[in-house]
Parts: structure tokens; C-alpha cells; sequence
């Protein structure tokens, strides 16, 4: 018996071989016990396949899809066929999920980068078309995708937070914005030829950090301790849903006016005041919903669900429908907000809650159909190289301007110079946003609408600001994962005491991590 321990601990000891290692990186072991059938690990060996309770989460989201096309076919008929549209729409979907979960346990990086590049290739290999026909669909999807960003955005945000680190939340979360913001419009008035107020809307645009990006890097840094005691974490992803709320409201304040018909002086006013009507009409939606429906019902989470993403659907399209369009945005993350804020009160935790748990996995679903559908609106041979070239400058140095500019606007946060260069290099990472408003003012030309200049040079300038916020995903993602992971360890202190369940360290499920 002493015999064969040790040759098991020797066996134990010997390096594993090279394909053990990579199976490794794409499957990792249940973090919990998990139950599977008898016959699974004989037939699908662990490594080299998944877990039985892996392979079946990824086979029902697969079904779902499946499902989901089968039923449009029997009541749609043609187009959702073998040669329809809506079927390689539906493929690409689900070829976009599976590729990125592969980019991502293989590389590390956000599976976001993967589903993009998925699109690209679809639409440059031609095994996708959009027609006009379907052109209303993909955009009422990634309002729909923008609806989820924003609300998980106002239920992250912690009043206590908020309170406690009021200063460093909005230094961080507006000043940062507004330098890249001014930068971009700049430098792409200069080198790309855009108009002022076409400059202008794709700074609000590009400026927006992406929580897709931010959140995981920094749960798993957080999980290992490091930034914790001055509640780093915390405060980045606070300021980065500030970020994000202010860069849709300010994007589209812009965007509807330049295609409104209205009086010039009137759009003026309408932006300010569709920021108050979108906090304070989010707001009581938000503590209405805290009420109705009451705690104890044995419904209560489906029902607070529905009432948010409905709400928050609802105030989208008929903020856009009526002209104010700066309102939706807000009113999203201020009814989320302030729900989480009174349901924290009630016993659930901020980001923590049931509610949430939803929109993560709503967001599972949405976030390839939110990448695929904009990659796969880039055709390669019809870029304009000039664009492409002088658009890449443009990012990088205004990334690069950001940086700088968080480091010297953190002043009074109690960072020391370490931690304030990790703040700015987090800074770095866009997506989200990015991949939900860039077709936008693209998808208005397209239908006929026009902002007072000619329509060839319309259509060039809203493909640039399309280029330009693809280009801005491929390079920054990455860029901004990578600093995140590398720069971490070396720059944040470590807490090597025990970890606390508090707002600065709640408990988090590891199995969501990479779909945040």
C-alpha cells in the first residue's frame, strides 16, 4: 500500500504533458460538486472534453437558439428556411458564442473580441446578408442589448459606495470621459475630416469604458486580494457605470439633434432637461418598483425583473419615438439604481440580488448578438484604408492622453502613484457601448434621414464613426484586459488576510464571472 501512494505521489509530481496543459486552459473543473452519468467520463474524458455540467449549460444555450429558429420557421415560413436570412443571422449567433467562449478559455481575453471577429468574417466570407428587410430587427436588438448594459450598470452602483467615495467616483467617472471625449473630437476633426458635431458624437461614444472588459479582470483580481483594503474594485466599477451612463445620455443628446427638424435653440434646452426628466422619471420608477410587487410575493423576482427590463425598454423606445432621447438612457440607470438601493434595504444585496443574477443571464444571450450583428456590418474591401490608418492613430493617442489625464486628476482620492496608473490603464478598455451605438447614426442614414449635409458625405461619415468604434474594440479590449492581468499584481497591494464579506468584497460565483 506505502508502495503504491508513493508511486502515485511520483506520478503526481511528473509535468504534465503539453496537450493536458491546453485542454486545461479551455476546460477547468466544476467549482462545486457536480453530478454526471456513468457513462460520460468513459465516453468524454475529462480534460480533454468539458465537465457533463459544462457541455450541458452549452448545449441547452445552443437548443435555445435552435428552438428558437424552429418556431419562427413554422409561423414565418421562407425567410427563416434553409436559404433564409434569419437562419444565417441565427447561425452566426450561435457560431459567434461558441467561438468566443473558445477565445476566451484559450487566449484569456474577453469573449467578446472573438464574437466580433466572428461577425467580420461572416459577412466578408458572404455567409451572412442583412437586406433593408431585416435591418429594423438587428437595431431593435442591440437596443434591447444597450437596455441590459445600462440596467446592470444602475444595479451595480452602491449608494454606500457612492457616499463614502463620492469624490473619487465622479473624479474618475466624468473628467477622464470629458478629456478623451474633447481628444477624439479633435484629433478626428483634424485627421478625418469630420464635422465638429459629427466629431463630437463619436468622442461621447468612444470615451464610454466597458464594463464587459473592466469587471471580470477586476473580480479576479479582487478575489486574490489585491486593491481591496482601499476599496479599489469598488470605486472602478462605480465610476465606470457613471462613465457609461453619461457617455449614452451625451451620445444621444447629440445624435438627436443633429437629426431633428426642430428649432436649434429648442434641441439646446431639450438636452439638459431630458437628463433631469430621465434621473427623476427613472427614479420613481425605480422606487415604485421597490414596492410593487411586495417583498414576501412568491413572485417576486420574476415579477421585479419584468418590471425593470420592461420599464427600462418602454422609457428606450419612447424616449427615442418622441425626440428626447438623452432621457432613456438615464431614466434605465436611475430606475436600477435606486430599485437596488431599496431592495439592499430589504435583505438583497447590491449586484448580488436575484434581479441581477436575470440580467447576467439575459446578457449571456445578448452579447453575441450584440457583437456578431456589428462586426458583421464591416465589409473589408469597402474600408477605406485612409480611415482605417488615421482612426488607429487617433485611438491610440487619446488612450494614451487618458491615461495621463487620470493620473493627474486623481488628486484627494488617497491613492498613491501606483494605484492611480492602474486606475488609468483600466481606463483603457472599450466595448460595450462602443459595439451598441456605433451602427446608430449609420442605421438613420440608411432609413432615409438626414443631418443638413450631403448624403454622400453623410454616409462617409457615419461608416468612419462605424470603422472607428470596431477598430476601437479590436485595439482596446485586449490592450486593456492585458494591463489589467499584468499591471495588477505589480501596482495594487496585496491583502493577505482573510477575505470579508463586505461592500468592498462581496462574495461572488465564479461560474458567472466570465459572462459579466
Amino acid at each position: 500500500m506505502e508502495n503504491n501512494t508513493d508511486d502515485n505521489r511520483d506520478d503526481q509530481n511528473e509535468p504534465l504533458p503539453w496537450w493536458h496543459k491546453f485542454c486545461l486552459r479551455c476546460h477547468q473543473p466544476d467549482p462545486t460538486p457536480s453530478w454526471q452519468p456513468s457513462w460520460w467520463s468513459k465516453f468524454f474524458p475529462f480534460p480533454i472534453f468539458s465537465t457533463f455540467r459544462q457541455s450541458a449549460q452549452q448545449i441547452c444555450i445552443i437548443a435555445f437558439f435552435l428552438l428558437t429558429w424552429g418556431i419562427l420557421y413554422v409561423e414565418i415560413g421562407e425567410p427563416i428556411s434553409l436559404q433564409g436570412e434569419l437562419l444565417s443571422m441565427t447561425l452566426l449567433v450561435i457560431a459567434a458564442y461558441l467561438i468566443g467562449w473558445i477565445w476566451l478559455k484559450i487566449t484569456t481575453l474577453p469573449a467578446l473580441i472573438g464574437m466580433l471577429l466572428t461577425g467580420i468574417a461572416f459577412q466578408n466570407l458572404h455567409l451572412v446578408h442583412m437586406t433593408d428587410t431585416y435591418r429594423k430587427l438587428n437595431q431593435d436588438l442591440r437596443k434591447v442589448a444597450l437596455v441590459i448594459i445600462l440596467m446592470r450598470a444602475g444595479l451595480g452602483l452602491d449608494a454606500s459606495v457612492l457616499k463614502k467615495h463620492y469624490a473619487a467616483v465622479l473624479q474618475l467617472g466624468l473628467i477622464p470621459w470629458l478629456v478623451e471625449c474633447i481628444c477624439i473630437a479633435v484629433f478626428t476633426h483634424f485627421l478625418l475630416s469630420l464635422p465638429w458635431i459629427w466629431a463630437f458624437l463619436l468622442g461621447s461614444m468612444i470615451a464610454s469604458v466597458s464594463p464587459a472588459v473592466v469587471v471580470p479582470c477586476l473580480f479576479r483580481l479582487r478575489d486574490a486580494g489585491y486593491g481591496v483594503s482601499k476599496g479599489i474594485p469598488t470605486i472602478v466599477l462605480a465610476a465606470a457605470a457613471i462613465d457609461d451612463s453619461i457617455s449614452v445620455a451625451i451620445f444621444a443628446i447629440i445624435l438627436n439633434a443633429m437629426f431633428s427638424s426642430g428649432s436649434p435653440t429648442f434641441n439646446i434646452i431639450k438636452g439638459p432637461l431630458s437628463i433631469v426628466a430621465g434621473i427623476v422619471l427613472g427614479s420613481s420608477w425605480g422606487a415604485l418598483v421597490s414596492v410593487i410587487p411586495e417583498k414576501g410575493d412568491i413572485y417576486v423576482v420574476p415579477l421585479r425583473f419584468l418590471a425593470l427590463f420592461l420599464g427600462g425598454l418602454f422609457s428606450l423606445f419612447i424616449s427615442s419615438f418622441i425626440g428626447w432621447s438623452g432621457a432613456g438612457p438615464l431614466a434605465i440607470v436611475s430606475s436600477g439604481f435606486v430599485a437596488a438601493f431599496y431592495w439592499d434595504k430589504q435583505g438583497w444585496p447590491i449586484n448580488r440580488n436575484p434581479v441581477s443574477n436575470l440580467f447576467r443571464i439575459l446578457w449571456i444571450f445578448f452579447e453575441p448578438i450584440l457583437f456578431a450583428f456589428t462586426g458583421a456590418q464591416i465589409t473589408i474591401t469597402a474600408l477605406d484604408p485612409e480611415v482605417i490608418k488615421m482612426g488607429a492613430i487617433c485611438l491610440v493617442s487619446c488612450l494614451v492622453l487618458r491615461v495621463i489625464a487620470t493620473y493627474a486628476i486623481s488628486f484627494g482620492c488617497g491613492l498613491n502613484s501606483k494605484e492611480k496608473l492602474f486606475i488609468g490603464l483600466t481606463w483603457m478598455a472599450k466595448a460595450t457601448v462602443q459595439a451598441a451605438l456605433g451602427p446608430a447614426a449609420l442605421d438613420l442614414i440608411n432609413s432615409g434621414q438626414t443631418a443638413g449635409y450631403p448624403v454622400q458625405d453623410e454616409t462617409y461619415y457615419s461608416k468612419a464613426i462605424l470603422a472607428v468604434s470596431v477598430l476601437s474594440v479590436i485595439l482596446s479590449a485586449p490592450i486593456g484586459a492585458i494591463c489589467i492581468a499584468l499591471t495588477g499584481p505589480r501596482l495594487l497591494s496585496r491583502n493577505d488576510g482573510p477575505k470579508k464579506v463586505s461592500v468592498e468584497n462581496p462574495p461572488e460565483n465564479p461560474a458567472t464571472v466570465q459572462h459579466l
